[in-house]
């Protein structure tokens, strides 16, 4: 699979199989495809060469079981935390869910009713991970969910991808912090100008790679 875009190949020779429940870290430098190969898997950008099957069908098909946690937070910034979350009830409603209790989940619940305009960099980061558990989605995405977020909005991370994974759900996370990462994933792959350069078990990435990534003493 490849996805050209601006006169240059993002990605190249990209070939992954990821078996469902299991939990896949991409990790490389900046530039080198992450954030396009979340993108392909979210079916916002299509291959420019080769094919993508989700759930053994078209990226079509399947878009209604991923969901996707982008840089872009897509928030109606005069609108509530909770009227964002019933505008994605009605788009896509999901029967038996409480805008309440996901808002809760999140640490958003004391301001569920307050307008999101006035919100932190951090909240606006928890109102978006709310909307990414009320679509329930079997695959779940994240673009570096850690960007943004205090110390405890991190070990809400960690905590949100191990429930997804206990649930069931299949996730993949593109980080920098890579030995995070790897304590949470199954398996991890590393881009470099596009390509696959390594992949493997998360806790056998190299380690030199890893230092290289996070900026981590090599021990």
């Amino acid at each position: 699979m490849a996805r050209r875009h601006a006169g240059r190949w993002a990605l190249r020779g990209v070939d992954l199989e990821l078996e469902a429940g299991r939990a896949l870290m991409i990790i490389g430098a900046n530039g080198s495809g992450k954030t396009t190969l979340i993108r392909l898997l979210g079916t916002a950008l299509s291959p420019t060469s080769g094919t993508l099957r989700l759930f053994g069908g078209s990226p079509e098909a399947a878009r209604p079981r991923v969901a996707m946690l982008s840089h872009a937070d897509q928030h109606y910034d005069d609108l509530s935390a909770r009227d964002n979350l019933l505008i994605a009830d009605r788009l896509a409603p999901r029967a038996g869910t409480d805008v309440g209790a996901v808002l809760e989940a999140v640490g958003l619940g004391p301001r569920a009713d307050d307008i999101v305009r006035t919100f932190s960099q951090g909240m606006r980061k928890r109102l978006a991970f709310a909307r990414l558990l009320w679509k329930r989605a079997e695959l779940v995405l994240l673009d570096e969910p850690y960007a943004g977020l205090d110390p405890a909005g991190g070990r809400f991370v960690d905590t949100l991808v191990r429930d997804l994974r206990a649930s069931g759900t299949t996730v993949v996370l593109s980080t920098h912090q890579v030995s995070r990462g790897a304590a949470l994933c199954d398996d991890a792959v590393l881009l470099e100008g596009g390509r696959v350069k390594w992949r493997g078990k998360a806790a056998d990435a190299p380690a030199d790679e890893l230092a290289e990534l996070s900026g981590e003493p090599q021990e």
